[in-house]
């Protein structure tokens, strides 16, 4: 990733960065050929039918990926965002390394003179177009093509023959997928009597009237449920209980840390004392490092930039104000207004980045830098130069291009560079990356921005809280044990919680944020096993207890009886009213004469379509709705057992769309093939994940 990647948070080039960076490391040799055969498995984060995925590979993708959604979200670092990361790169590297052995199965390549076609020939790769596009023409560049491979072959240094070999492995993987895309749509087609059946589950209208025996007419104290019950539901939903993956069943006590009231008034006096403070200073940016819990940049900003509270005030506020303190998001906020001015909204830029280092130090960078921005005001092409000198790889293929951006997406010295110039101008400018050749393209708009020195104290809990809570904490992991678990919770009077499906990578349990090593602990421990400490988050304090181990696969009948004893329960009620129905049916020739045998009353339905089966005011009751298409007129049904009730039902009429013509009939069959390709996708992939061998590993390392 090029460092400019670093600077600015551009959300699409961050999407297509993501997903570059993971085909590439998917398609590259993973596993070092050093490593000894016993390590490789230690290492290995997961496999796919035996294509594993080595550690270092994994957390370098899921490093790269988390600053990446970092700059995206705008936020700093946090064990969310990381999360969030791994499950990302390992989702990828399921769906890619499935797809990639189905493709090699079905014999699917792509020939070295097609490979050249789609880099050179009339009709280019998306790829190739987007990394050589004129930034000041917005259209493909062939020479600046032609001109790259002639110096890759001859002048590329490893790095950058690195990443065009990783260009061309997108391509092709690209080509690859498209192959098999288009193999797979060729396979889904619509016939002329799917269509017109389609057609008339939208249009034909049912009107009908139903009688129904809801299961909560049967209380459930009168259901007495045997194994037998149990067993018979179990049987029949078996398909329904095959757990993907190793789960746990945690009971678990939470004791609360947050702050309280004392502790924001304490956070209250504290930043008081440093308004004070911060008004009599007179070295504004060394107090904000010095004090804030925030370190915001002592720079420009413009409006949106900061909370709404202090987005309100400061940029109406005299310079040399300190306002506030205002509370935002758990925390108070002071500011001094240092300076007010206008400047542009936003600016189109492209850079040239010398590796300080890699020149000889900053003041030889600097001498490179003049030297490069004198040959581009003699009228050398930027995009050239920055094709080769630039070592922002992100950017060096676009000719330097940086693309439009607001004020603070970039680094302060790069930021008030650009905001500070003029359009035309070309600027060396040092910060933290380099040293930057920047040309500022074109400048946009005209607001107000504002110097501030912005202090924030976050209200965070005191010793007195913590201690309380840790307090009783400690008490209940002193007397609790696997045995008197819920009983201990019950005598202390705390809250005893439970989830029952935790998986390896969660990182909360019902909403609330765990740390990873209580679930490290709970997938290692044995059924019944309690915690060996007290876990503890910014928050609050945990002790927890497996209570439950559910194992890959079918689970048991004793695994699911407690989470399918409703269903059970209704299926035996179904039972007891569908006697009661077909009674009150036998002998009747109207469902009217069978409501009135029973003292209920008939209800009349009107304009129901089979594609949206519904009931109004009661539930969806396809069951029930399929049965009324399937009648002829004034018909009256046998029971059918619903989702929530017993019902029995007489048709009154059918009313009958328009019979389709030809260009209808063709647009209904295109309409249904296009979603029919689009599920497809997702049902290959669903197909490939259940016969795959699939081993998940994370939890050893994250």
């Amino acid at each position: 990733m090029g460092l400019m990647s670093y600077l600015r948070n551009r959300a699409g080039l961050v999407v297509t960065i993501i997903g570059l960076a993971i085909v590439a490391f998917l398609l590259g040799d993973i596993i070092n050929m050093g490593t000894p055969f016993w390590m490789k498995s230690q290492n290995q984060v997961g496999n796919v039918n035996g294509e594993s995925i080595d550690y270092q590979a994994f957390n370098a993708q899921v490093d790269q990926t988390t600053a990446m959604y970092q700059q995206q979200m705008g936020g700093a670092a946090s064990p969310q965002i990381r999360s969030y990361a791994v499950q990302q790169v390992w989702n990828q590297f399921v769906s890619q390394e499935l797809l990639k052995q189905e493709i090699g199965k079905i014999g699917l390549s792509v020939s070295k003179d097609e490979l050249n076609a789609l880099v050179s020939g009339k009709n280019p790769s998306p790829q190739i177009i987007q990394a050589f596009t004129n930034p000041e023409t917005g259209m493909f560049d062939r020479n600046q093509l032609t001109t790259f491979l002639s110096q890759i072959s001859t002048q590329g240094t490893p790095e950058m023959r690195q990443q065009w070999e990783t260009l061309l492995e997108n391509i092709k993987n690209e080509r690859l997928n498209q192959k098999y895309s288009n193999l797979l749509s060729s396979s889904v087609y619509v016939t002329a009597l799917e269509a017109q059946e389609e057609y008339n589950q939208r249009n034909k209208l049912a009107n009908f009237k139903y009688l129904m025996l809801d299961y909560s007419t049967v209380k459930d104290s009168e259901i007495k449920l045997t194994d037998a019950d149990y067993k018979a539901y179990y049987d029949q939903h078996k398909n329904g209980f095959k757990n993907p993956e190793e789960s746990r069943t945690i009971e678990y006590v939470l004791f609360d840390a947050k702050p309280t009231a004392n502790d924001s008034a304490a956070t209250k006096s504290t930043i008081d004392q440093l308004k004070a403070q911060l008004i009599a200073s007179t070295n504004d940016s060394l107090f904000v490092v010095s004090n804030s819990d925030t370190k915001h940049p002592f720079t420009y900003i413009r409006k949106g930039q900061v909370s709404p509270a202090l987005d309100s005030v400061i940029f109406n506020a005299a310079v040399g104000t300190t306002v506030g303190p205002f509370l935002s998001n758990g925390a108070y906020e002071i500011a001094k207004i240092a300076d007010a001015k206008f400047s542009p909204d936003s600016v189109k830029a492209a850079h040239i980045l010398l590796n300080a280092t890699a020149e000889g130090g900053v003041d030889k960078a600097k001498v490179k830098a003049d030297s490069i921005k004198g040959l581009i005001q003699k009228g050398e092409s930027f995009a050239a130069l920055a094709v080769q000198f630039s070592t922002d790889q992100g950017s060096k293929v676009n000719g330097g291009d940086l693309g439009t951006f607001a004020r603070g997406q970039m680094v302060p010295e790069f930021d008030e560079a650009v905001f500070s110039g003029k359009a035309g101008d070309v600027v060396v400018v040092n910060s933290r990356f380099g040293t930057h050749i920047i040309k500022i393209e074109k400048q946009i708009g005209n607001s107000k921005i504002v110097k501030a020195a912005i202090v924030d104290k976050a209200i965070t809990s005191g010793k007195a809280t913590t201690d309380a809570a840790y307090t009783k904490a400690n008490n209940f992991f002193a007397d609790a044990n696997s045995k008197n678990f819920t009983e201990v919770a019950s005598k202390q009077g705390v809250s005893l919680q439970k989830v029952d499906r935790a998986i390896a990578m969660d990182n909360n349990f019902n909403g609330t944020e765990v740390p990873r090593d209580l679930v490290r602990w709970a997938f290692e421990a044995k059924k019944g096993d309690i915690s060996e400490k007290v876990f503890e988050t910014d928050h609050n304090f945990i002790v927890a207890r497996v209570s439950d181990i559910q194992p890959k696969g079918l689970l048991s009948l004793e695994a699911v009886k407690p989470h399918i004893e409703v269903q059970v329960r209704n299926e035996v009620k179904a039972k007891m009213l569908t006697e009661k129905l077909n009674n009150a049916l036998a002998g009747a020739s109207t469902i009217d004469q069978a409501a009135q045998k029973i003292g209920k009353a008939a209800i009349n339905v009107e304009n129901i379509v089979l594609a949206n089966p519904v009931l109004p005011g009661v539930a969806l009751e396809p069951a029930v709705v399929g049965t009324a298409f399937g009648l002829q007129p004034n018909k009256v049904s046998k029971s059918v057992k619903g989702a929530q009730g017993v019902y029995a039902v007489q048709v009154v009429g059918f009313t009958n769309p328009a019979e389709l013509v030809a260009s209808d009939m063709n647009n209904q069959k295109k309409q249904m093939q296009t979603s029919r390709a689009q599920r497809s996708w997702s049902a290959i992939y669903q197909a490939l994940q259940s016969k795959a061998d699939i081993d998940d590993n994370r939890i050893k390392f994250y």
